[in-house]
């Protein structure tokens, strides 16, 4: 079992109170990207595994599910008052998406995760290709057929969903691209559904995470605040320019990705 410090008046579960607000400062920036364009988790598990320092990774992924699942919630929020929620199509996605995220959060806890990441090694390059050769997202949906637009949507909810509950980061950016790119859909109404499937796929993965008990829930819930407040103001600047700001936005995340990856594989020591 983890040994923690005594709480005290300057400290947060054991941790001193400026270091869990560096990593509240984190978290904000990390909410305000995932809320416009997804993969925040690639600067939120960082700072949390910087904040842990030598403590096991499991805690840092556990605890980081708080504060975003929550902070997602309020980005969610935002896009269903503006009707940018198709609740036919993703009403039934977020059972999909709660089961990947269960499952791989499972599979997370009992596999090593160097095949996946060689695996992103490969497939990011040509996610950048497709994301960089379309010019334009679109602010109208396209031409396809319900039944094809619905197979794609669940099916992306079940599998996307299952690899944020193994590994997290970029999640809701693989999901716009499928979304704007495959099932035809406007850049305003593929970022509400992503963030339907990304906050069931968020709350599979912290009830699993719960469950196994790898949570701070002082640090987790203080970091909520930071971010809820990105995932709002990112939500409102992504409604209001749509696809402006959510391309570009879309291609630092998948260059943030790679690095991240790359890092991975070439420095494993520190991320634990």
């Amino acid at each position: 079992m983890l040994q923690v410090l005594s709480a005290t008046p300057l400290q947060i579960d054991g941790f001193p109170l400026w270091v869990v607000l560096l990593l509240c400062g984190g978290v904000f920036l990390a909410s305000f990207m995932d809320a416009i364009a997804g993969g925040g988790g690639i600067i939120s598990v960082p700072a949390h595994l910087i904040a842990f320092g030598s403590i096991p990774a499991p805690y840092a992924l556990g605890t980081n599910k708080v504060s975003a699942a929550i902070g997602t919630v309020f980005s969610t929020v935002r896009f269903i008052k503006n009707g940018y929620v198709n609740w036919r199509l993703f009403a039934p996605a977020i059972v999909f998406a709660l089961a990947g995220s269960a499952g791989g959060t499972w599979l997370q806890h009992r596999t090593p995760d160097a095949v996946l990441k060689y695996l992103l090694l490969a497939v990011l390059p040509v996610v950048a290709f497709i994301t960089l050769r379309t010019r334009e997202w679109p602010d109208e949906p396209g031409e396809i057929d319900p039944r094809t637009q619905t197979a794609i949507v669940w099916a992306a909810a079940l599998l996307v969903g299952a690899y944020d509950g193994y590994y997290g980061p970029g999640t809701g950016t693989f999901l716009m691209i499928i979304l704007i790119r495959f099932a035809k859909m406007d850049t305003r109404h593929a970022a509400g559904g992503v963030k339907i499937i990304n906050l069931s796929s968020n709350v599979g993965s912290l009830v699993t995470q719960l469950a196994s008990g790898y949570v701070f829930p002082g640090v987790g819930l203080t970091a909520a605040a930071a971010s809820i407040a990105g995932h709002y103001i990112g939500a409102g600047l992504a409604i209001k320019n749509g696809s402006r700001i959510v391309r570009p936005a879309v291609v630092i995340v998948l260059i943030l990705l790679t690095l991240k990856v790359g890092s991975e594989l070439l420095f494993p020591s520190f991320w634990g």
